[in-house]
């Protein structure tokens, strides 16, 4: 047996350097040949034991950050993955506030709808929404159109609202004006669900709707504005509430009888038309001479591009000589002296005012020069008006495609 002196470090020892002797196994390494075997089994090294606390610390090191890993990775993709794509499944309290209008097309998937109303803000996450739309029990389905919405609303209460079970809902449809018949009955139907064919087959027999037998269609009396109509309304009574505003503007105006208001309507679309608010009231009564007190060079020749264009069916600022020149074009104002047959397009409240009382003014000629500002330049005589109409036609030069 070899002396072990103090200091010294067995040429067998794993201990760093600079780590003081177990005297425990100083003793076991002298002893140990002349103890029995059970007693070197229960009299273990200390070392032994510090190597295997150090191999449970870190297999329990290694166990806990990779549960970590796997939290992180179901938080930051399996969860959004059933959720719709949203990272929480966050709700707002409500009531809510304001209001946004939201559009849905038809055939939209519930996901689109929802991450649309994420980001119109009215709900807070897409997989509270698809949780809630989920949880409705009613039946009913997510019907195409525009709906006016609160922010910041309860997902639940937006399905409400979209499935028709909150009886606070309701269609909604931005009418602008100027729009003709069938532009009209066509935002109508995105809005409500209904078929155009409906509407159209309504307009028929305009006389149900209290206008006058002369009427062509329900042109002209379909109001321009924004309604609110309840999501079981069919489309006549939603043709009543466009008809009655009419009525009532008519009424505001002082208009009275179905064919004074006729006759003003008619005029009303032509203003419409031809200008802007801030140019109605001027061309309302250039209109006023030239049918009560026409001149020699244009007579009773209102000579409206935007008349004989309806007649025609299509929208330009662009007229032949041709299709001016066309009698059988009941619209035609170049070609027939007078109104046309009736109104060309949804009038406001302010055209109708301007063509119910007319200014006096000299004029008997308009041009708009700008289409972007809307400016409209004005003369006496025809030599006046062809000087402003090549300022039109300058303008166009210089803006390429916008005069078509």
């Amino acid at each position: 047996m070899s002396r072990v002196h103090p200091g010294d470090t067995p040429a067998d020892s794993d201990e760093e350097a600079g780590e003081a002797p177990d005297p425990h196994e100083f003793l076991y390494e002298h002893t140990a040949e002349h103890m029995p075997l059970s007693s070197r089994r229960a009299q273990r090294p200390a070392r032994e034991r510090r190597k295997r606390r150090r191999r449970r610390t870190i297999a329990l090191t290694a166990a806990l950050v990779f549960f970590a890993a796997v939290v992180v990775f179901a938080v930051s993709f399996v969860v959004p993955f059933f959720t719709g794509g949203d990272d929480s499944m966050a709700d707002y309290p409500g009531p809510g506030t304001g209001s946004v209008k939201v559009q849905v097309q038809q055939g939209a998937p519930s996901i689109g709808i929802a991450e649309n109303l994420v980001d119109s803000g009215v709900v807070a996450s897409t997989g509270a929404f698809m949780e809630a739309l989920a949880a409705d029990d009613s039946g009913n389905v997510i019907q195409p159109g525009t709906y006016e919405l609160k922010q910041k609303m309860p997902a639940a209460k937006a399905v409400a609202s979209l499935l028709n079970t909150d009886q606070t809902a309701v269609h909604y449809a931005a009418v602008d004006r100027g729009l003709r018949q069938p532009q009209v009955f066509k935002v109508l139907s995105e809005a409500s669900g209904i078929p155009v064919k409906k509407f159209e087959k309504l307009a028929a027999d305009p006389t149900r709707f209290g206008l006058p037998k002369q009427a062509p269609s329900l042109e002209g009396y379909l109001s321009p504005g924004e309604y609110r109509f309840p999501l079981d309304a069919g489309a006549a009574d939603i043709i009543n509430m466009l008809v009655d505003k009419t009525f009532a503007n008519l009424k505001k105006a002082g208009v009275e009888g179905k064919k004074e208001q006729y006759r003003v309507l008619t005029v009303a679309s032509i203003i419409e038309h031809e200008g802007n608010p801030k140019s109605y009231e001027e061309i309302a009564g250039a209109i006023q001479n030239r049918l009560h007190e026409p001149i020699k060079e244009i007579g009773r020749f209102i000579q409206s591009d935007a008349t004989v264009t309806y007649g025609l069916g299509r929208k330009s600022y662009q007229v032949t000589d041709k299709e001016k020149n066309d009698k059988s074009n009941p619209y035609n104002t170049y070609a027939n002296p007078g109104l046309p047959v009736g109104p060309i397009g949804s009038p406001s409240l302010p055209a109708i005012k301007a063509a119910a009382d007319p200014p006096e003014n000299p004029y008997y000629y308009w041009v708009t020069v700008n289409l972007d500002t809307g400016k409209t330049l004005f003369a006496e005589r025809h030599a006046g008006h062809v000087k402003n109409v090549n300022k039109f036609q300058q303008w166009c030069d210089n803006h390429q495609g916008r005069c078509q």
